[in-house]
């Protein structure tokens, strides 16, 4: 039989992930020639043979793929025959990058921690260990094509040993980059706040601290964790008082998917997520005995962030805890030691990633510094997530999924958008893929945004994009929108600014692949309107780069400061909502606060005043009312504690009206002013707000003639609201979506931008 030779172009996750030997080990099983190499595109092959042998190759690649690998598009041509050539071989790497993808960070594989736990093995207890199935990527990785000498494991010559796996096509670490091992891999180090080592082993010592109810700040891949005893109420405390963060919950990390069932339900595609490549951290529903054994971890809050291990060096730190038991058995059973893993940040800076920096901003809040030497490139926060309906909802997108793009449906110019104030990101648009930066925050130091730029031009230099367009939103001060519009200038190419509200709906119909027009829902805090208004709970009909909004939620009259993105303490939203219903005389929870009759005053003459028709400022003002949600010392924090006391209820009838396209809150507010329990506030708060909600998406539809209603914005991160209102909406025959690859809130924004902007981009050429 004649013999055939072949080009592949492949392009997707299949540089980092062992896909070439994966293709040298298929081609030599089915006695092919060739090569095999990484490319700009992704990785590029040619292999000679009978055809019979080409087919089962074709076979194995649909079938058999390495566990992190993934095919995007696959081209393939005849090329002419190789007469000489007498093997299948590896070749070096070439171009330059147009499609090549880098892969995310990976928790440590079940082969990894075999290897670490196994006495004799050359790798025990080795905080470092890795293969191609795990282990970072994208946070020690400089460049483009993922290579060793393109991360920051240059620093790291191998021994001849590793070397010898690393040039295997046959070893689980063949061109495994970050591979090392004690003999030449990065090196543990104790030190104090001074930076003088400590003696002895360091997760020996690191755990004796924690033992001794004291925190430790602790190097991971894309930044620091500080670390505490989770089940020591006095550790916590302390923690929570040198960091300054009195309320907002602590993420903790367990040992394994058991260890949690008595803290809270974990349902079988939560325990899933728990255990997936990624390891974000699991927003689980709390049971009573969480607070009882947990007492400050989330007060007040009905969820609790969980994650496992995935660093060989988290493990070790359980296992060092455990008294470092032998065999595997103890990897799977129930474990009490339970460790906060907060970000290691001071408010309103970015996660700490150097040793240096950890001393200079972490001395005041860690006792010891648990550090090694290998360079984070690239800060990437830990992911959160929950599952709604078995969907999931991302909180924050960060370490385990970036980069991974967003497929997009349509191709077109490449765009580079930098986000809004909070929660910001940047997104790349190249071709069909919308590469979004991980979490940066808000842009409220001068460290996030250096953080916010880097990350820009991190994505810049992976991808290998020149953007055509720089997109940003309406407000002009923010640092995005500075950063913006001095690209722009710097590129020459056009600075196209997109309304807040149209990029949130804009990011969900982007992953959703929507080219019609659809009805959206924007639901969030505060967004700049075009009118220079304070939006935030908006109808609007979006075609593409084309936005009208038809309507919005009845407006409440702010004193400013506060109308805009500067939060107003919940007590003095809910005087506002007090005086917009002309109630009479203050309720005496609220007339006590510190200037509250100022504030009534101000209000009923309408100085210094502007509305906002903004849904998370109505949440504010509900929140108000009870009496555990007087103040925030975090973000949403009334808006989460009114979610955490709601449970069942039927929807308030009359409590709304819909006219014009305006939906009216008030009668629902004046009912709910009338209460004195805390509960049903809550709860019929949520009930009728998603009746209402459904009402008039309904309604609008009917009138717009879409049945595609888009869901985006803050509020839809709250899962009770979201859990009513979506069945109300399928019910009724329309289709919502949600956001899933991507968070609902300004996480989320950048990618809405870039959508946004390259359609104005085609409409103009």
């Amino acid at each position: 039989m004649s013999q055939q030779r072949i080009h592949l172009s492949v392009q997707g996750r299949v540089q980092g992930v062992g896909f070439r030997p994966f293709i040298w080990r298929t081609a030599s099983e089915c006695g092919l020639t060739g090569f095999v190499r990484n490319s700009g595109e992704g990785v590029t092959l040619e292999l000679q043979g009978e055809p019979q042998a080409l087919s089962a190759f074709r076979q194995a690649l649909r079938t058999r793929l390495p566990p992190l690998a993934h095919i995007d598009a696959l081209q393939e041509r005849d090329i002419p025959l190789r007469d000489a050539e007498q093997r299948f071989q590896i070749e070096e790497s070439s171009g330059a990058v147009t499609h090549a993808r880098l892969p995310a960070d990976v928790a440590t594989c079940p082969r990894c921690v075999e290897e670490l736990f196994t006495p004799g093995d050359r790798r025990y207890r080795f905080p470092f260990i890795n293969c191609t199935d795990c282990g970072p990527r994208y946070t020690v990785t400089h460049r483009l094509p993922y290579d060793r000498a393109n991360t920051s494991m240059l620093a790291f010559p191998l021994c001849p040993v590793c070397r010898q796996e690393y040039l295997d096509p046959n070893s689980r670490r063949f061109h495994a980059e970050p591979t090392a091992c004690p003999v030449c891999g990065p090196k543990l180090q104790l030190t104090d706040r001074f930076g003088q080592s400590l003696n002895g082993d360091p997760i020996v010592g690191a755990v004796q601290i924690l033992n001794m109810g004291r925190s430790i700040a602790m190097k991971g891949l894309g930044g620091f964790h500080l670390v505490c005893d989770a089940a020591s109420p006095a550790a916590v405390s302390r923690l929570r008082q040198l960091k300054h963060r009195p309320g907002k919950p602590l993420a903790i990390m367990a040992l394994n998917v058991e260890s949690i069932r008595a803290l809270c339900h974990v349902s079988e595609e939560e325990a899933a997520w728990l255990q997936r490549p990624e390891r974000p951290i699991v927003l689980l529903n709390k049971k009573p005995e969480a607070d009882q054994l947990l007492p400050d971890i989330a007060p007040g809050l009905s969820a609790l962030g969980v994650m496992l291990p995935y660093t060989p060096l988290q493990w070790l730190l359980f296992h060092e805890a455990l008294g470092r038991p032998g065999g595997a058995s103890w990897l799977r059973q129930p474990c009490s030691r339970l460790w906060v893993m907060s970000s290691a940040n001071l408010s309103g800076e970015p996660i700490v990633t150097g040793n240096q920096e950890a001393r200079e901003r972490l001395n005041q809040v860690a006792d010891v510094f648990l550090l090694h030497n290998r360079a984070i490139v690239t800060r990437c926060d830990d992911s959160v997530v929950s599952l709604e309906r078995r969907r999931p909802l991302l909180f924050r997108r960060a370490r385990g999924f970036v980069p991974d793009p967003v497929p997009l449906a349509l191709d077109g110019p490449p765009v580079l958008a930098l986000g809004a104030y909070m929660k910001a990101t940047a997104t790349v648009l190249r071709g069909k893929d919308a590469f979004v930066s991980q979490y940066i925050g808000a842009l409220n130091h001068p460290l996030t945004c250096e953080a916010l730029q880097q990350a820009a031009d991190h994505l810049l230099d992976l991808t290998g994009v020149t953007p055509q367009a720089v997109a940003c939103d309406l407000e002009t001060g923010t640092y995005s929108s500075l950063l913006a519009e001095h690209l722009s200038k710097q590129w020459e190419v056009p600075l196209i600014r997109v309304q807040h509200h149209h990029a949130h709906l804009g990011a969900v119909l982007a992953e959703h692949g929507v080219t019609e027009p659809a009805l959206g829902l924007a639901l969030d805090g505060y967004g700049l309107g075009h009118n220079n208004g304070a939006w935030g709970g908006e109808m609007m009909l979006v075609d593409g780069d084309s936005c009208e909004r038809i309507g919005h939620i009845s407006p409440l009259p702010l004193p400013l400061p506060g109308v805009g993105r500067s939060r107003l303490p919940p007590w003095k939203l809910a005087v506002a909502l007090w005086q917009t219903l002309e109630l009479g005389p203050l309720p005496p929870r609220l007339a006590a606060q510190p200037g509250a009759q100022q504030l009534e005053k101000q209000l009923a003459i309408r100085r210094d005043c502007q509305d906002s028709t903004s849904l998370g400022r109505w949440f504010g003002a509900i929140a108000g009312l009870t009496r555990q949600c007087g103040v925030e010392t975090f973000e949403s924090e009334a808006a989460q504690r009114l979610e955490a006391q709601a449970g069942p209820a039927e929807p308030l009838a009359g409590g709304w009206r819909t006219r014009a396209n305006l939906l009216d809150l008030t009668p629902l507010a004046r009912h709910l002013c009338g209460l004195d329990d805390d509960q049903a506030i809550a709860s019929l708060w949520h009930a009728t707000l998603a009746a209402a909600l459904a009402d008039w998406a309904i309604k609008a539809a009917r009138t717009t003639g879409t049945r595609i209603v888009a869901l985006a914005g803050g509020c839809c991160g709250n899962r009770q609201l979201m859990a009513q209102l979506l069945p109300l909406l399928e019910q009724a025959g329309l289709r919502p979506l949600t956001a899933e690859q991507l968070p609902p809130n300004d996480g989320g924004l950048s990618l809405g931008q870039a959508w946004v902007a390259r359609q104005r981009l085609l409409r103009r050429s």
